[in-house]
């Protein structure tokens, strides 16, 4: 499998960054694009790539509906996306009511997109699954909430979710934010693809301190024998400090290209 990271909020070498998140990913004869970042940023760090996605890519998937990973949905056009059908609620910062949500509106999608939506898991290919709506299980994670629905009601992001590809019977998971917590994902891997072993854990963590929270993830990635861990995007410092010192992760930056045999 090749990963190659085209938004990130850290940039790599002449490559751009901005808070957001996108990953190529190259798999079994696929070339999926896994959530889009704010902007065409996607697009300019590919064409220096030498990528142009509107050729090559077969599918989209999109992790959740918040501006920082499906707005430059606005510069692609008919592929199949594939998401869970609450990405596009109206929702909204609790802190001072800005909105959060995506751009275009289900509606547009249609219009550019042929949209699959599903809540349950969707299996992409025989070893490469969008895992639908992540139960929460644990007792530690999307127990809190800084958004709000256009209703005004919590909104935990229910359509939060993430991809799991089966390579020689252990798991990469990709995440996008982990709103519905990175552990419930991993959990949610397992029982969708029948494989208990994970070998990497890439993307968004969603953990912003070193606290509880992130301690009991690491115990649980420890519990695991997870050997690669990435987390990026939406893990702040504190927290990335806490995966330095327990498993020696490196920052996440544009243009980097990731391997998996």
């Amino acid at each position: 499998m090749k990963l190659t990271i085209l938004t990130e909020n850290s940039a790599g070498g002449h490559f751009l960054a901005e808070h957001g998140l996108s990953y190529l990913i190259q798999f079994d004869g696929h070339t999926i694009l896994f959530d889009t970042g704010p902007t065409d940023v996607f697009l300019k760090n590919a064409r220096q790539l030498g990528i142009d996605l509107q050729k090559t890519v077969g599918l989209i998937v999109l992790s959740h509906g918040h501006w920082d990973h499906g707005n430059g949905l606005r510069h692609l056009h008919s592929k199949p996306l594939i998401t869970h059908p609450a990405a596009f609620m109206k929702r909204y910062r609790k802190a001072d009511g800005s909105s959060v949500g995506l751009a275009l509106t289900r509606q547009h999608i249609n219009k550019k997109y042929s949209l699959i939506t599903s809540t349950t898991p969707y299996r992409i290919s025989e070893r490469l699954f969008f895992l639908g709506e992540i139960p929460r299980i644990t007792d530690f994670e999307a127990q809190n909430t800084s958004f709000t629905d256009e209703f005004g009601d919590d909104d935990f992001v229910p359509d939060d979710s993430a991809l799991a590809i089966v390579l020689k019977q252990k798991l990469i998971i990709l995440s996008g934010c982990a709103h519905s917590g990175i552990c419930n994902i991993c959990e949610q891997a397992k029982q969708v693809t029948g494989v208990q072993s994970i070998d990497s854990v890439i993307g968004g963590f969603h953990l912003k301190h070193d606290d509880e929270q992130t301690q009991q993830t690491i115990r649980y990635f420890q519990n695991e024998k997870v050997r690669n861990l990435v987390p990026s995007h939406c893990t702040e410092l504190p927290a990335l400090a806490a995966f330095h010192v327990n498993f020696g992760t490196r920052q996440l930056k544009t243009g980097q290209i990731l391997h998996f045999e």
